[in-house]
């Protein structure tokens, strides 16, 4: 605080001779607003490792977030919390640890180290400042004012495309398919210098793409059509709590959530499940979960519905905070009070899961659920098959045309009944379990193991036995899922990759190159922009690493899951050359004939140098 100036007693004054100064009284200054602690979190959230990261520099141009992961924890033995990589092919990123000692370690392991040609350096790094706190203070005016991006209505944030007629937005999405393609190419033309010459042939044919592109398969159902929602918990622009959709993304400053009301792609059997339980909440003594102070209790609510039978399955996600056992049940009994009302009754409320959402511990994967009443799972039906779904199981969104996009893949396979297929990424088996009756056999293999309880219960359900699905990574299972095939001369393995919106691992591609008998490939891709390099992967020419023939694209066939959006599904059909195989079996026979001369050249010589020194010395 500023010292107040001491003023001196002054001289009398005549004032009749003094000319009189008016004195202008100042206006109170308005100090800034106080800008608020970035890093407050750290104490506010109770542990977290931001408090305990490192950076690493000097990384290869090439790594996966995998590869990463089996240097940091298994081959140097260190207990990583968070990976933060900033962007494919970064030189640098940041490793959290739970504790001092575990990045002091790391930093020891790591610093000079050698990783594909480089040495690393390793060094501490300071917390990340919370990204809604830092944008508030970046944009907070001298009246306090905190002025944020142009907001814009949820609508506009959800559902895009709703402003426009289906057949505008159609139009739209193969606009946005034909520029996926064509970059694809262009990928594959930069990064392959030996395929220049096909990319450039085949884009004489097929109007500038690497192959051919068809007409969008649009949804049969347009609006009301989503099957699952994951519902934000939180409050609006007023205050008001609400369960809905977040308007924007935390880093850019918003937290308030709104209701889904006026969204068209979410059922009035949704909509009125959503309202129910908003009504629960603003009645509830517990307050909604914040994510900028880790306080509160309900944070959010998954609702799946079923075309087929008309089954809600509710799970509501909570935070547990330091609630006892005792008031964890009180809590339990009253959302199955509730939602077991006449109310729930008339929507059709099957099914009533309790979700505990707090911070992954080491090793975990998923927020574990508990069932609380009614049935364990929700009934779905697709090409006449029925399919089982559990809360945390994966199953496309919009079932009408889910089963155009599996038609669509079954029509481009080709198969026999002397065909096995791979499902990879298989999910409940619902793609695996469509095909059944069209094939030999079918093999899929899914990292969760729920989804995987659930495939097998469907096969069992629907009577169909020439399925079998196996838990795993597919990464570690698709050579062994080739061994059990055990596919004859005279048949034929087709692979259909489903994976998530990420892609396959690199590790996968590989196996799916070198898999003998293994010559034609459908690829269905959520995210095709995030499919291009697997795709190119798949076309590369062959490497000791990749020793299979390349696969090369034929077609690609949009399919519209979701509508009033600007995403849509694209199947993409790769087949490898016949001709390839047999020109490889040929080389491997040849190298494999050379090899037995050369050894058989070396034996003769080593007899003759033998006989040789034998008669020397009897001379």
């Amino acid at each position: 605080m500023e010292a107040e100036p001491v003023i001196a007693a002054e001289p009398a004054v005549d004032e009749s001779k003094q000319e009189v100064e008016k004195v202008v009284p100042e206006e109170p200054v308005e100090s800034a607003p106080k800008k608020s602690d970035e890093f407050a979190y750290l104490d506010a959230a109770g542990f977290s490792s931001e408090r305990f990261k490192i950076e690493i520099k000097n990384l290869p141009k090439y790594y996966g977030i995998n590869e990463m992961k089996k240097l940091l924890n298994v081959k140097l033995s260190l207990a990583t919390n968070k990976i933060k990589i900033m962007r494919p092919g970064c030189p640098f990123l940041f490793v959290c640890f739970r504790g001092d000692t575990e990045r002091q370690a790391a930093i020891k392991a790591i610093d000079g180290y050698i990783w594909k040609g480089k040495k690393l350096q390793a060094l501490e790094a300071k917390p990340s400042p919370d990204p809604l706190v830092k944008r508030r203070n970046e944009s907070t005016k001298p009246d306090g004012v905190v002025s944020v991006k142009k907001r814009r209505t949820l609508e506009e944030s959800v559902t895009a495309l709703a402003y426009l007629s289906y057949e505008d937005q159609l139009k739209q999405k193969q606009s946005e398919m034909h520029n996926v393609l064509k970059g694809f190419g262009d990928e594959v033309w930069k990064s392959c210098p030996t395929l220049r010459s096909f990319i450039e042939q085949k884009r004489k044919e097929h109007d500038g793409l690497p192959c051919k592109l068809e007409d969008i398969r649009g949804s049969p159902q347009v609006d009301g059509y989503r099957n699952k929602c994951e519902f934000s918990i939180g409050k609006d622009g007023q205050g008001e709590v609400r369960v809905g959709f977040r308007v924007g993304s935390y880093s850019n400053g918003f937290l308030e959530v709104e209701s889904p009301d006026q969204l068209k792609h979410i059922s009035e059997k949704m909509k009125s499940t959503v309202k129910l339980f908003e009504e629960f909440v603003q009645k509830s003594e517990y307050e909604v979960y914040s994510p900028e102070t880790y306080k509160g209790y309900f944070r959010q609510l998954t609702v799946r519905t079923s075309n087929a039978t008309g089954q809600v399955m509710v799970v509501i996600g909570i935070h547990p905070q330091e609630l006892g056992k005792e008031k964890l049940s009180e809590l339990r009994s009253s959302l199955v009070s509730w939602f077991t009302s006449e109310k729930a009754k008339e929507i059709g409320i099957s099914s009533i899961y309790f979700q505990t959402i707090e911070k992954f511990k080491s090793g975990q994967n998923a927020h574990p659920t508990t069932h609380l009443w009614g049935e364990t799972h929700i009934i779905e039906e697709i090409h006449g098959l029925k399919f089982r779904v559990s809360p945390q199981a994966f199953f496309q969104i919009n079932t009408p045309s889910a089963e155009i996009l599996y038609q669509t893949a079954i029509d481009l396979a080709g198969t026999t009944k002397q065909t096995s297929i791979l499902d990879i990424c298989c999910g409940t088996g619902t793609i695996g379990l469509c095909f059944a009756k069209h094939c030999k056999q079918v093999l899929g293999v899914e990292i969760v193991a729920e989804a995987i309880a659930d495939a097998t219960h469907n096969a069992k359900e629907n009577g169909i036995e020439n399925c079998k699905f196996y838990t795993g990574n597919a990464d570690d299972l698709i050579t062994s899922l080739v061994r059990n095939a055990n596919v004859q001369k005279d048949e034929d393995l087709v692979a259909i990759v489903d994976p998530p919106r990420a892609g396959l691992h690199i590790r996968s591609i590989t196996q799916l190159r070198n898999a003998r008998g293994l010559n034609r490939l459908i690829y269905v891709s959520c995210s095709p922009q995030s499919a291009v390099k697997n795709w190119a992967d798949l076309m590369r020419p062959r490497s000791k690493v990749m020793r299979g023939g390349p696969f090369m694209p034929k077609r690609a066939i949009p399919v519209d899951l979701f509508p009033h959006t600007p995403h849509a599904e694209l199947i993409v059909l790769f087949e490898r050359e016949p001709e390839q195989d047999e020109e490889e079996e040929a080389e491997l026979k040849k190298d494999e004939t050379e090899k037995v001369e050369e050894k058989e050249e070396g034996k003769v010589e080593g007899g003759d140098k033998a006989a040789e020194v034998v008669a020397e010395e009897k001379v």
